[in-house]
């Protein structure tokens, strides 16, 4: 190293720690070695130390393996008026690359070798995720730009995969493709790698070109990547066609890229089942824009023996959307094949596909009375509550065909008051229906039974509110009852499966990734996190020696008190405590990497509305739901309650119109807001949080966790449930105290107002995995004293400000914690400790 260089890292700054100092100056002195193998290394090393402090050190070792001799020949002929004046830098190009070959200046100079210029503009990306405002004034952005003309093809595209990295991390637009940009880009297609070709063709799909024209050129160069073996790089030509397409407005160009996209398409059926699962996802949603692509390659998705359970259920889907006029008797076929097998839940979809395809197609409807009396002869074999009020909802609707419509009603009589409501409610519309299409002795005796039932030994209120309308509308006016309940049905239509038109396009925009999986927006389960994580000195959780607790297990009055003990804690120890660390942040994603291998990864995260995230307890399975099951939980975030919930439908019904209510409970809760949960077609899952205030509808009597709830939709009754409410969220964040503070709090408590309990169940192995945990609940670390056993002291503050002071007592990795409180409230007691409990397990 020079003399220059050698004092690069010669200081150690506030903050800094020598060993990294001492490893920055050893990247730093191989980001000029000879071989570029070495200097691609140092570069790439220091882009992966995350640490704001030292960028500035990164800054010129980058700035010089990002720039390569064509840049500053390209720069210098920039200037070129005339062609005296070329042909004089040409030769002063030749001297210098003479010289440059026979003396190495690296470490003065920039970085020639495509490899180190690759691998430093990924380096840009990252150096950005830390430090945005310094890559902006070092120029970095502009030199990212410019390597979009490199020579080298992979030079380009992992310059493009920056710049693309750059732009979703800033609010400005940074990457714009231009007319001369994508030139460049389509040259460079063709002879980088298939990783590369994916980064360069996702970047294309977001150009719009300027006119039909424009797109027919652009689509006509990316059509070769269709016949790729990579099957990313095969998706992602399509997705960037489709985009092209739209601009397009020759049919006959439009329907030669169609026959041109289908083999393709067809050809990912045939690799291993992930890969097909992936891509029947992605072809969903292209059938949905463009149905004439597969339009005849119906026959590709017909459902193997070994295929997969997914596949098979993502094919039928397909089936469904690629059903024709002319291909109708072929698909029906194959669906009544589908449901003679073992698979119950394939069964049932291949049956409700046989039923969407009656209702898209008229044709495919024809038949549908002659299956009347085949389903009544299999009536005794229904043993779920679906099936039961689907058959009884055809007896009664085709009452005046059916000979035995009232002995088949009369059967299920016996077993109403055992019926599912779905059951009962169904029996109870059916009975109405056969008595006014047959008003003879036998349903006039039925229907008596049937609404004494529903309206006396009944406690389901929608039930009985049906039963009482019909029986006054048959009381009152038969003629009337007629119009209500033999009303015209409007025209079933199916567009349950069918997405949102802007929805779609947005899926259609990221064919090729996770969105284009799940069939979500990207920023509905990924969310880029930028956060650090420090990890605790040692000084944070003194020992006795060190913060002046005694060893001893004898106590004085100033000792820290024993478990169940009055006494308190020890004066010694009221020095300032260091701040508890913050609980553990996800780490920041790498979305891009390194083409040349590096780890990426993605961070699913809740978010406000209809979102992804952990799993929720069940609250109200879809057994008791009618096929709507209802998981939910309460949690804090950012000094906010939520009832994060997750609706899923399993019915046959779309459901919407969702209401709540919370009953009176302890801590008065009650939501703040409206339930914003969109419409659930069959199939379909929502989840959203519902702000919540507190103290609100509070109820009389000892506090409980438990929490009633009622849930309504516009399409079924009210559903009634429990949930508990863990103490947990009502700890804030001002919890916090200093040790002097939780001294003087003990010893001002009664000793009445100290109560233990003990956590058989529980273990706490380590005690910095142990602080963090507790503080991301806002339960804050005081202090530790070691006897024979390990005790911590901690402190959280819950609603209206009751403080609670908390003694842990363990032996580490030993099953059984033993916990002691003091509070102003210990009628609140119970609640904690469930919570603590829960919290320590």
């Amino acid at each position: 190293m020079s003399g220059h260089d050698s004092k690069y890292f010669s200081t150690t700054k506030k903050g800094e720690i020598p060993e990294l100092k001492e490893e920055l100056n050893s990247q730093y002195k191989d980001s000029q070695d000879p071989n570029p193998l070495i200097r691609a290394l140092a570069v790439r090393t220091m882009g992966c130390i995350r640490v704001d402090k030292i960028t500035e050190y990164l800054c010129d070792p980058l700035q010089r393996c990002l720039k390569g001799w064509f840049l500053c020949m390209r720069q210098w002929t920039a200037e070129v008026e005339t062609v005296e004046h070329l042909m004089v830098l040409y030769s002063m190009a030749r001297c210098i690359w003479g010289w440059l070959g026979r003396q190495w200046i690296w470490g003065r100079g920039d970085d020639d070798d495509p490899y180190v210029r690759k691998t430093a503009s990924i380096c840009v990306a990252k150096l950005y995720d830390i430090n945005a405002e310094l890559v902006e004034d070092r120029g970095f952005l502009d030199t990212l730009k410019d390597l979009i003309s490199d020579n080298n093809p992979m030079v380009v595209a992992n310059a493009v995969a920056a710049l693309a990295e750059i732009q979703e991390n800033s609010n400005r637009p940074i990457f714009e493709i231009t007319s001369h940009t994508l030139s460049k880009l389509l040259t460079a297609l063709n002879e980088c790698t298939e990783w590369g070709q994916v980064f360069i063709l996702d970047a294309l799909s977001r150009y719009k070109a300027a006119d039909a024209r424009e797109a027919e050129n652009i689509v006509e160069r990316v059509t070769p990547r269709l016949q790729h073996a990579n099957c990313a790089v095969v998706l992602s030509a399509v997705k960037m066609i489709l985009q092209q397409m739209e601009l397009i407005t020759s049919t006959d160009v439009v329907r030669n890229l169609c026959k041109k996209m289908a083999p393709p398409l067809v050809t990912l059926l045939s690799s291993e089942p992930e890969i097909q699962y992936v891509a029947l996802r992605n072809i969903n949603l292209i059938v949905q824009r463009r149905p004439t692509i597969l339009a005849h390659e119906i026959k590709v998705f017909f459902c193997k023996y070994n295929d997969p359970i997914y596949v098979k259920m993502e094919k039928l889907e397909i089936m469904i959307k690629l059903a024709s006029d002319r291909n109708i008797d072929q698909v029906l076929l194959e669906f009544k094949e589908y449901a003679t097998e073992v698979d119950v839940d394939f069964v049932r979809k291949a049956v409700r596909a046989i039923g969407r395809c009656a209702i898209k197609l008229e044709r495919a409807a024809e038949r549908y009375e002659s299956i009347i009396a085949t389903l009544c002869e299999s009536l005794d074999t229904l043993d779920e509550p679906e099936a039961k009020a689907s058959m009884i909802w055809i007896i009664g609707e085709y009452a005046e065909r059916i000979d035995n419509a009232d002995e088949l009603l009369e059967s299920f009589l016996e077993s109403f008051p055992e019926e599912p409501a779905l059951v009962q409610l169904q029996l109870l519309t059916a009975t109405v229906k056969l008595f006014l299409k047959k008003p003879t002795e036998g349903p006039q005796q039925m229907i008596q039974v049937v609404l004494n039932h529903a309206t006396v030994e009944t406690d389901n209120p929608d039930l009985r509110d049906r039963a009482y309308i019909y029986w006054r509308l048959l009381s009152t006016d038969p003629e009337a009852a007629k119009d209500v309940v033999l009303a015209e049905k409007p025209v079933i239509s199916d567009d349950s499966n069918q997405l949102d038109p802007s929805l779609l396009d947005e899926l259609l925009a990221n064919i090729a990734t996770l969105s284009s999986v799940y069939h979500k927006p990207p920023d509905a389960f990924v969310s880029r996190v930028k956060s650090s994580v420090s990890k605790p000195d040692d000084e944070d959780y003194p020992d006795g020696a060190e913060s002046g607790y005694s060893e001893s297990p004898a106590h004085t009055s100033d000792s820290v008190p024993a478990p169940g003990s009055s006494s308190s804690v020890s004066q010694a120890s009221t020095r300032q405590p260091a701040p508890t660390p913050p609980a553990p942040a996800a780490p920041v994603p790498d979305l891009l990497g390194d083409l040349i291998g590096l780890d990426n990864a993605l961070v699913p995260v809740d978010q406000p509305t209809t979102e992804s995230g952990p799993p929720l307890p069940i609250v109200l399975p879809s057994s008791t739901g009618q096929g709507l099951q209802i998981s939910a939980q309460l949690i804090r975030r950012d000094g906010q309650i939520f009832y994060s919930m997750l609706f899923e439908n399993n019915s046959q019904l779309t459901l919407d119109g969702f209401m709540i209510q919370f009953n009176k409970n302890t801590f008065g809760l009650a939501h703040a807001g409206q339930l914003q949960v969109p419409q659930l077609p069959p199939g379909s899952t929502a989840r959203t949080l519902l702000p919540m205030v507190s103290f609100q509808n509070l109820s009389p009597g000892p506090p409980t966790s438990v929490l009633q709830i009622a849930v309504k939709n516009s399409q079924q009754p009210v559903w009634y449930f429990n949930d508990k409410i863990p103490f947990n969220i009502f700890f804030s964040e001002d919890g916090r105290m200093e040790r002097a503070n939780f001294l003087e709090t003990w010893k001002s408590l009664p000793d009445s107002n100290e109560i233990a309990r003990e956590f058989p169940g529980a273990v706490i192995h380590n005690v910095d995995a142990t602080v963090e945990r507790l503080a991301a609940t806002n339960v804050f670390f005081i202090a530790k004293r070691r006897t024979n056993q390990e005790v911590l002291y901690l402190s959280a503050k819950a609603a209206r400000g009751i403080p609670f002071l908390i003694e842990l007592t363990t032996i580490f990795g030993t099953p059984g914690v033993k916990c002691a409180i003091k509070t102003p409230n210990p009628e609140m007691a119970p609640l904690f400790f469930e919570a603590m409990e829960s919290l320590l397990k």
